[in-house]
């Protein structure tokens, strides 16, 4: 399927050279420190690489969703990404504040984000809450012409980074789903605190941390979207969010195939090359299936999002047999380096920790199937 156009090909050659250059020689040193440098966005905002959907109007290029869709599957093809957390994918949540926010939030914010001066994340997972984001507990009270904000992030990437973090909060606490608003809040303001960076079995080179709200006082002016529209603001986005997330494991397994079948081919055992036993062409030949099998899905779903076509249910299909899928493959393809797969100076090992959270972010396996039983 031909998804992609010219212009989608340069961006993406464009890309994957900025990738080669100033993310895959630094992951060790991000690794050490456990967050990337903070001029990686800089630089990415100078080539145009942020906000790729961001219109002109706005200081972004103007181009359509399948230039997010050529971010996540390049971070997903690099070597040395699977270390590297979300990072481009980071200005996701810019769609919320191009469909909901207001004029002024949206010439404050979206240049500054597309240039790379201003880095965003979004805080929603709770410690007591995890997937059910009906159950967060974090408030923001009005008084007068602000909010006051209290509670508590756990998870959220790239906090120690990030400039402008998108809160959801219960504006009516007893309203359940329907009483949550989300909040563009400075990471500057008093009361706001987060933990050092929380130790992962995987993506080390990006930083996760616990955030903690002590009657922060936000600007009802930094409300995004109307109060209690929260929720709906952030499912609105979700497919297609979910699906970026599809798409770079996608990549990722794909990398782990093509990185083993080389190795195969050059490693001797039993005085030929592990390539030329039946075994591992069988095992290859599953994986490869798999991937095929995964891809013709995922380009389908790709070309519906693109169109905005793309529904709830075929977003959850896609991430469920995919993410499951690169589970499989990586962890066949690590059995397939023997030894050296379970040293970290081989890529398959960082492919290895980092593709078990695609199973849990974005919405865990157990959480796609209940999406998906809806539908029967």
């Amino acid at each position: 399927m031909n998804l992609f156009n010219e212009e989608h090909e340069i961006f993406r050659a464009n890309l994957r050279s900025f990738l080669a250059a100033e993310l895959t020689p630094h992951v060790q040193e991000w690794e050490r420190q456990h967050m990337p440098d903070r001029d990686f966005w800089r630089k990415a905002g100078a080539l145009g690489i942020l906000g790729a959907a961001i219109p002109e109007e706005y200081g972004g290029p103007g181009g359509d969703f399948l230039y997010h869709v050529v971010v996540a599957q390049e971070l997903g093809s690099c070597i040395g990404g699977a270390c590297a957390g979300p990072l481009l994918q980071l200005d996701t949540p810019a769609f919320h504040i191009l469909r909901f926010g207001t004029e002024e939030q949206k010439r404050t914010l979206l240049p500054r984000i597309v240039s790379g001066e201003t880095v965003l994340t979004v805080a929603m997972t709770e410690p007591h809450t995890g997937s059910d984001l009906a159950a967060l507990r974090t408030t923001a009270i009005r008084e007068g012409g602000d909010y006051r904000i209290n509670g508590s992030k756990t998870y959220i990437s790239a906090g120690l980074i990030a400039d402008v973090i998108v809160v959801a909060a219960k504006t009516d606490p007893m309203a359940g789903g329907k009483g949550i608003s989300l909040f563009l809040v400075e990471r500057s303001l008093a009361g706001l605190t987060m933990s050092a960076p929380l130790r992962k079995m995987g993506m080390n080179a990006s930083d996760n941390v616990e955030l903690f709200f002590q009657d922060v006082r936000v600007p009802a002016a930094c409300r995004l979207g109307a109060e209690g529209e929260g929720f709906a603001i952030l499912m609105s986005e979700l497919p297609r969010e979910r699906l970026l997330m599809t798409a770079r494991a996608f990549a990722e397994a794909q990398l782990a195939f093509d990185i083993t079948v080389a190795f195969v081919k050059e490693r001797v055992a039993f005085g030929k090359k592990v390539f030329e036993f039946q075994n591992t062409q069988f095992a290859l030949a599953s994986l490869k299936a798999d991937l095929e099998v995964g891809k013709a899905y995922l380009e389908a779903c790709i070309a519906e999002a693109a169109t905005g076509k793309l529904d709830n249910t075929t977003s959850a299909i896609a991430k469920l047999w995919i993410t499951e899928m690169q589970g499989r493959v990586v962890d066949q393809c690590v059995q397939l380096h023997g030894g050296s797969g379970y040293m970290s100076e081989y890529p398959i090992s960082s492919l290895y920790t980092s593709a078990r959270v695609t199973r849990i972010f974005s919405g865990t396996s157990e959480i796609m199937r209940m999406l998906i039983a809806r539908s029967i």
